[in-house]
């Protein structure tokens, strides 16, 4: 004889009220943190604009703000892309919530236990993880925020060798300007190029593999 329970087809009263304050909350948490990757954001834009103001204050002043910025530049986004990964688990919570049990709801009203989708959501909260890599978040950072604020640093180091102290010459005397002390002009640029190849290089990866995934994960079951 079968004793199997019979399968769910809905929640009673207080297990949707239970799941109301439960989107309230992942709602809440995913708002918070939103707000924390703003501040990060800022922080960078902010020692950015101090060493452009530093570096472009008066025709013989140093180019080597612009260039000790990026290492701020580089630990804000570090910073941001972990706080990204915290704030990516709630939205995808909110999100599997929104699809899965709200969305049914308003179009027919049944919520679609027989997909199986609580029991992603019960498994999430069982064994909590990140759901994108360090480097995935990484590079999401950079497409959405850091992409502009690389480009306006790597323009303005650029404009600043060109224009001053006076309007370069010829090629040798850009990369004479480029010289910090004894490293060498071309090796600082070499390692400016390095700089952002390497944030283009992490943002056309995360790109990539956001396709992909949203190819595979598109009407199935699973959170990201």
């Amino acid at each position: 004889m079968d004793e199997r329970p019979a399968e769910r087809t809905g929640f009673d009263s207080a297990e949707m009220g239970m799941l109301a304050h439960v989107y309230r909350g992942e709602l809440y948490r995913s708002t918070i943190w939103r707000t924390r990757l703003d501040t990060t954001t800022n922080w960078a834009v902010v020692t950015l604009g101090i060493a452009l103001s530093i570096t472009f204050a008066t025709p013989n002043a140093s180019p080597l703000p612009l260039v000790l910025v990026g290492i701020l530049i580089v630990f804000f986004l570090m910073l941001e892309a972990r706080r990204y990964r915290y704030f990516n688990v709630w939205r995808a919570r909110c999100r599997w919530l929104e699809l899965n049990m709200i969305v049914p709801l308003l179009e027919d009203g049944d919520m679609r236990l027989n997909t199986g989708w609580q029991k992603v959501m019960a498994e999430d909260y069982r064994h909590p993880s990140y759901h994108v890599s360090m480097w995935v978040a990484v590079g999401r950072r950079i497409r959405r925020n850091y992409i502009w604020i690389l480009l306006i640093q790597a323009l303005a180091y650029i404009g600043k060798i060109i224009v001053h102290p006076t309007p370069i010459a010829h090629s040798g005397e850009f990369f004479e300007r480029a010289a910090i002390g004894p490293v060498p002009g071309w090796l600082i640029l070499l390692l400016g190029l390095i700089y952002c190849a390497s944030g283009g290089l992490a943002a056309l990866l995360s790109w990539r593999n956001d396709n992909r995934r949203a190819a595979g994960h598109k009407h199935q079951s699973g959170m990201g």
